[in-house]
């Protein structure tokens, strides 16, 4: 029987509180996006077991982590993805879970999903276009089947879908206004990324991005709303070839206009590593302490000193030849 743990809210180093784990479920996909797997994925140990999963969630619940993203690599590939949800739902103080997936496995997976517990899914798509989908993410990549998960995410009745789209110069800017107008005529959420330097690409900075949607039909205005995550977002319209849509657009600046401030989350890859920093490259080894008998008080103050040790901001500009890549960190 596990000790109970410290009821005492989760901090960081500057006092930030952490209530959001993103629990990257495998660092293996089927896509091969140049931003999040340049060079194959990070394989520098086996991912957690279901069991494992399940206890180091009931351990950050205890620590006052509320809501969990699960992440991957493509978190579809894990055949027991199901029951590590509804392990994750039956986990008492967890209040919410989403889910990022390419969208390759929506068509068949969304009703499911929604069953077992995931209530939030972010799908990431970043061109109309199917040739300029192959560049961007490998021939594996079908538009028409991503297409046909997010009309069955959205029929299956999900909180929120939300499409994530990373902006990368000279590729995709041109289709910002569309893809806007593509995410609200199927009644999902917009958001564009700037292109963090785990990869090739140039970015195209969020003040700029608000610029082209602007010469693209869609006009802005301020809006207050937030989420658990980084994103700020504005309400935009358009009336583009007459026909009149509305609603959020969601904008990630991490370069440029910066998200540390308000950070609340913390990160475990697909090997079982915390990662107090998504552009840092420090970690804790936590499937070594459960594999090697560890107590739940003794991960969870790995955990706490972990987040104590962490600095005010990412330096993702000044580290970026020694950031890990991606794909094992689920972002």
């Amino acid at each position: 029987m596990s000790e109970p743990l410290d009821p005492g809210a989760l901090v960081d180093g500057q006092g930030r509180r952490i209530a959001y784990l993103r629990l990257s479920l495998t660092d293996r996909c089927n896509f091969r996006c140049s931003y999040c797997a340049p060079a194959g994925p990070d394989r520098s140990g086996d991912p957690l077991a279901r069991p494992e999963l399940a206890r180091l969630v009931r351990i950050f619940a205890g620590l006052g982590v509320r809501r969990v993203r699960l992440t991957g690599g493509e978190p579809t590939l894990r055949p027991d993805l199901l029951d590590v949800v509804r392990d994750v739902r039956a986990t008492p103080g967890i209040e919410e879970i989403a889910l990022t997936t390419n969208g390759h496995a929506l068509g068949t997976l969304a009703e499911a999903l929604l069953a077992a517990g995931v209530s939030r899914l972010n799908v990431s798509l970043d061109t109309l276009d199917p040739e300029r989908l192959h560049r961007i993410a490998g021939r594996a990549a079908s538009l028409e089947r991503i297409v046909t998960g997010l009309r069955a995410a959205l029929r299956a009745g999900f909180a929120s879908v939300k499409l994530n789209t990373v902006v990368v110069r000279g590729e995709n800017e041109h289709e910002v206004g569309d893809l806007t107008r593509f995410a609200w005529r199927l009644g999902a959420t917009p958001r564009f990324i700037e292109l963090m330097p785990f990869g090739p690409g140039s970015p195209v900075p969020t003040a700029e991005v608000k610029a082209l949607l602007a010469g693209q039909g869609i006009a802005l205005e301020a809006d207050a709303t937030r989420g658990w995550g980084p994103a700020h977002h504005m309400r935009g319209t358009t009336d583009a070839a007459g026909e009149r849509l509305a609603g959020l657009v969601g904008f990630i600046g991490a370069m440029t206009e910066g998200f540390c401030e308000s950070c609340n989350r913390v990160r475990v890859s697909a090997d079982g590593s915390l990662r107090a920093c998504l552009g840092g490259r420090d970690r804790v080894a936590l499937a070594e302490l459960v594999r090697a008998g560890a107590s739940d008080a003794d991960i969870a103050g790995r955990i706490r000193a972990a987040l104590l040790a962490k600095r005010d901001r990412h330096h993702m500009a000044d580290d970026a030849g020694g950031l890990l890549p991606m794909i094992g960190t689920g972002g």
